[in-house]
């Protein structure tokens, strides 16, 4: 006679606990690091307002805020620091939080809205309302804002076959931003020598001159558009999974994927509209978070913070670090480029695809 098979074990309290403790220590470094990262942000637009060639002591520039008249400071920390740093911040978290997006949504960390074409729309149009259109101010970056709309919906219906793939759509992107750089390229070769220079200054990405009429816009985006992203970060992460699992977890695929990649889009135009394509910030937002937060959870409030920061940082060092002022794109593209390199150099030798 055949014993009867033995009842499935249940399983060990010990396991449940350790599953348990190591939840909770990874919430408690994702909480650590996050606020770490707020603190630096925080402490990074605060070092922005009173530093520079005059310093100017917390209290004067508590007051300039508050909209009290301090001599001097008014002028400098008022209508000159606070709207660079505002735009700063603004831009960044745009940035960061558009960039995070797709590299999330797509599965691949060369996803970045710089790489696939997004930002080479807005820059694209820039240039040719600036030199063709002699356009100026708010009219160019309407003209931004636009193209990087009409460039992503471009590439989400020529990637779309039942569905959304996202290597194809990267290498779509790519391919759409080859050609917008050679119409950059183009119209910069037809440029007058002040047209030039204008342009390029656009293009590189600067915050030099930054006022209220470009810091508010960027700041308003973040506002509406950074709860929509956060709002579907669990819908996001579903996407990660893949569609078929992702619409069996009860995520609605496509309307989720559309919504998403308005409000990426839209953070990532209104930011470049306001302060010029900044190389790579985009790029590094997501890898840096994910290095620092570790795995599990959304990366969308860490990789704003990474990106302000970033941000700040860079367009003080290129205030003040060398010899010379060097624009924020500049000093962001130094730190960008070889991260890129060592990427896929990492991903070659692992084995993997991009």
């Amino acid at each position: 006679m055949t014993a009867p098979a033995p009842a499935p074990a249940a399983v060990r309290p010990s396991a449940v606990q350790a599953v348990a403790r190591g939840r909770r220590r990874r919430g408690a470094r994702r909480r650590l690091i996050v606020t770490t990262l707020a603190v630096l942000v925080v402490a990074g637009f605060a070092v922005t307002l009173m530093a520079g060639h005059t310093f100017y002591p917390p209290g004067d520039v508590v007051r300039v805020v508050l909209g009290e008249q301090v001599p001097g400071a008014s002028f400098t920390v008022g209508r000159l620091r606070l709207p660079r740093a505002v735009l700063a911040v603004s831009a960044g978290c745009a940035f960061g939080l558009g960039g995070v997006t797709f590299q999330t949504m797509l599965r691949n960390p060369l996803a970045s809205p710089d790489i696939i074409g997004i930002s080479a729309g807005a820059s694209a149009a820039a240039a040719v309302a600036i030199v063709t259109l002699s356009l100026g101010g708010t009219q160019v970056s309407v003209f931004a804002i636009v193209s990087a709309l009409a460039v992503s919906l471009m590439m989400y219906t020529l990637a779309f076959r039942d569905g959304v793939v996202g290597t194809r759509l990267i290498l779509i992107g790519i391919g759409i931003a080859a050609m917008l750089h050679s119409v950059i390229s183009y119209v910069l070769s037809r440029a007058a020598a002040w047209e030039h220079q204008e342009a390029m200054r656009w293009l590189t990405g600067s915050l030099n001159g930054a006022n209220w009429e470009q810091a508010l816009p960027a700041l308003i985006a973040v506002a509406v558009l950074a709860p929509v992203l956060l709002t579907l970060a669990r819908d996001l992460s579903a996407l990660q999974l893949g569609d078929d699992t992702a619409s069996a977890l009860g995520v609605r695929v496509e309307r989720t994927r559309i919504a998403v990649i308005v409000a990426a889009v839209g953070l990532i135009a209104f930011a470049t509209a306001a302060a010029g394509p900044i190389a790579f910030v985009a790029f590094l937002s997501g890898p840096i978070a994910a290095r620092l937060v570790g795995t599990g959870g959304s990366l969308l409030v860490p990789a704003a913070l990474v990106g302000a920061l970033l941000v700040l940082v860079a367009d003080f060092a290129g205030q003040f670090a060398f010899g010379t002022r060097y624009p924020v794109g500049v000093v962001t593209g130094v730190l960008g480029a070889p991260y890129l390199v060592y990427l896929i150099v990492r991903t070659h030798r692992a084995g993997g695809s991009l």
